[in-house]
């Protein structure tokens, strides 16, 4: 199903519209006044990291600039194109954004993981002004040294390893690409966000199905498959133990064939 971060899903499209658009000759309209929201929060204190009134107003000019094309100059949704975005909260513009997920050059496309259009300090201005538009989830916080690892394998096991693979190697599902967790880019905030918002198809799970200390759990566990320990064996590109075993299978049954095709020659 799509959850809570599926209202992200068209935050983009907008580099490749609004751009498009940009070149024509005369002068761009006026941005239209903010919404009440949006007022309320640049008169107090935005709820996102280091979220002041000025950083507000940044986000919204940057929102204007690549989103709106797809959510609307008041960010309310475009039919068609993209979701309204009251409501999401700063973890789902945070995850859309810092994985590069949005912006989308077609707000059809399946959102995947690529190199952010914007740097750490911009995302941070679109994810005070997305929080600023109303109450949702906050970023998570990670405490990874406080996770297990054992605890997060079972964790992850249970609840993400169907589409993802106990290895965290990434998997193909209905209608979409359940991707590889295993890559030293994918952060444990990240991992986090993920788990609350449930981007895309994947669902979203709250404290009543994970909790927190689960959250670092597991966090712990994805952040140990991407720095695997292979001493004394063979990795195998860590794709999982039934493979593995199915590998060890083959090997074992050629080494029996060999060993008898030897003994069958000497008499």
């Amino acid at each position: 199903m799509v959850c809570a971060a599926g209202a992200l899903y068209g935050f983009a499209g907008a580099a490749a519209g609004q751009k498009g658009t940009a070149g024509g000759g005369g002068a761009p309209p006026p941005p239209p006044p903010a919404p009440a929201g949006v007022r309320a929060a640049a008169s107090a204190t935005a709820t996102a990291p280091g979220g002041g009134s000025a950083e507000v107003a940044r986000g919204r000019t940057l929102f204007l600039d690549g989103c709106s094309s797809c959510h609307g100059d008041d960010a309310r949704g475009v039919a068609g194109q993209g979701p309204s975005l009251y409501g999401t909260g700063a973890a789902a513009a945070d995850f859309y954004l810092s994985t590069g997920r949005m912006p989308l050059a077609n707000p059809h496309d399946e959102p995947t993981r690529s190199h952010p259009d914007y740097g750490r300090a911009d995302i941070a201005a679109l994810v005070a002004y997305v929080a600023a538009l109303g109450p949702g989830p906050a970023i998570p916080a990670v405490n990874v040294a406080a996770g297990h690892v054992n605890a997060g394998m079972e964790a992850f096991t249970e609840h993400c390893a169907g589409c993802h693979q106990v290895g965290a190697a990434g998997g193909i599902v209905t209608g979409a690409t359940a991707p590889a967790l295993n890559n030293s880019d994918v952060t444990p905030t990240q991992i986090a966000e993920a788990i609350r918002v449930g981007p895309y198809v994947m669902p979203a799970f709250g404290r009543g199905e994970i909790s927190d200390q689960e959250v670092n759990d597991i966090a712990r566990y994805v952040v140990s498959t991407q720095h695997p320990r292979d001493s004394g064996g063979w990795g195998i590109g860590h794709i999982g133990p039934i493979p593995e075993g199915m590998i060890a299978w083959l090997l074992a049954a050629s080494a029996l064939v060999l060993v008898a095709r030897l003994i069958g020659e000497r008499n």
